[in-house]
């Protein structure tokens, strides 16, 4: 039991929390998104990129769309192209008073690690690492891709180690600028030469520094009125049984049958998946060539005539839903609100081990899991990926070369409670000054 006197800073400290408490923040603990106020987090997000560039500096347009999702139901976006010198406080305000999170890709068309000659080096890491030092100051960035869809044949999966590489060095440079632990990951393509290895690859091995921190797949498999075990989710399902780190659908959406009926969202937020997938991002926001929109912002016009129509589209206004994939998706996540378990009853048994490392195999997965990793700079050894080498190649494995500015957290705590009373009594003053 609290003694009185401590009963009554702990209630002071709590009501100053509640008041100066901004959007609660993400985090991965074992296998499984909370945020800090305790509960899981299941995502029901939405593609958005309404322009190649940067959608996330026009914030008259960003207050409009955040409105309509929030009737929809979505609580985060993932935008793949961002601009870092942009001035993103508007839309990223607007987007957390309706409850919205970020999830958004460090990569762009330039820095992107390219399958067939696959490279990370100092041009990547510091353009991954503006984007990092521009969104990681706003409590609702959810996490950091590093990559999407790279990998998409097992020909190709000696790229794999420059993801890795890429989630090893990006989680060294934001350890060292102090910066909140914002999970760091990977979004992959769906492809059946690829499972599990590439997602057991991206999470396996004994060192903590190099291992992502959560892991996605862009899944297009459930077309119209299909089922959990037609469609291929039971085995997806299977894959992911027992994983150590967060996994959810980073795509989903398929048109081939029309109407979009989004059935399969009972069974990624429901019974079936609920506990082991921490929910999925529908491909998209706005409607555009391919067909995939939610929402258009006006018919479609000569590109011609209007410059600020991409392809004919429209690319701002008051958004206008389509019908019926809005409705459909707005009916089926109006019926879905997985609880999941509390942070404080999970955190005490989620010491999910580490898959083992896949190895290589003849015609398929080509990598060893169990190979050093490439440095900085290190150009592509196929001998080195798909040997049995354990050894850091030269140069750097542990942390970017020039990403150590800042020092690593502090390990402060036992110095502050002589600080305490003091501390309580200014914010005490400065609560009833306000």
């Amino acid at each position: 039991m609290l003694r009185p006197a401590f009963s009554c800073w702990a209630a002071l400290l709590l009501s100053i929390t509640q008041v100066f408490a901004g959007t609660p923040t993400i985090t991965a603990v074992g296998s499984k998104f909370f945020t800090s106020d305790g509960g899981q987090f299941f995502i029901k997000g939405i593609a958005y990129q309404l322009v190649p560039t940067d959608p996330l500096v026009d914030t008259d347009q960003c207050k409009r769309d955040a409105k309509q999702m929030l009737d929809l139901g979505a609580n985060a976006i993932r935008v793949y192209h961002v601009d870092p010198a942009g001035d993103h406080q508007g839309c990223m305000n607007a987007f957390a008073d309706a409850g919205i999170y970020l999830f958004v890709d460090l990569d762009d068309f330039p820095t992107q690690i390219q399958p067939d000659t696959p490279a990370w080096n100092q041009s990547q890491l510091a353009a991954f690492s503006t984007i990092m030092d521009e969104f990681q100051k706003y409590d609702n960035t959810a996490l950091f891709f590093v990559g999407n869809e790279v990998l998409t044949t097992a020909e190709v999966s000696n790229a794999a180690p420059y993801v890795k590489a890429a989630i090893r060095d990006m989680k060294a440079y934001r350890d060292s600028k102090n910066y909140r632990k914002i999970p760091i990951g990977y979004s992959a393509a769906d492809v059946p030469g690829l499972r599990p290895m590439l997602q057991n690859y991206l999470s396996c091995g004994d060192n903590d520094a190099e291992r992502a921190e959560f892991y996605s797949l862009n899944v297009y498999e459930w077309c119209g009125d299909s089922s959990y075990d037609g469609s291929g989710y039971a085995e997806l399902q299977k894959n992911a049984t027992g994983y150590n780190i967060p996994i959810f659908v980073s795509e989903t959406g398929c048109r081939v049958a029309r109407p979009r009926l989004f059935s399969d969202q009972a069974a990624i937020l429901g019974p079936e998946m609920a506990d082991t997938w921490s929910g999925t991002i529908i491909y998209e926001w706005i409607q555009e060539e391919n067909d995939y929109g939610l929402i258009s912002y006006g018919p479609k016009v000569d590109p011609m005539v209007s410059t600020a129509a991409l392809d004919g589209f429209p690319r701002s206004g008051t958004p206008m839903t389509v019908s019926p994939d809005y409705g459909n998706l707005k009916s089926q996540w109006a019926t879905l609100s997985p609880t999941g378990v509390k942070l404080s009853d999970y955190s005490a048994s989620a010491s999910v081990s580490p898959p083992s490392c896949p190895t290589s195999t003849e015609g398929g997965w080509i990598v060893n899991g169990n190979a050093a990793l490439p440095s900085v700079g290190q150009t592509l050894d196929t001998a080195a990926t798909a040997s049995d080498a354990t050894s850091t190649p030269t140069g750097s494995a542990s942390q970017p070369s020039s990403s150590s500015t800042g020092g690593g957290a502090t390990a402060g705590g036992k110095e502050v409670t002589g600080m305490c009373l003091g501390l309580l009594g200014v914010m005490l003053g400065f609560v009833v000054w306000l």
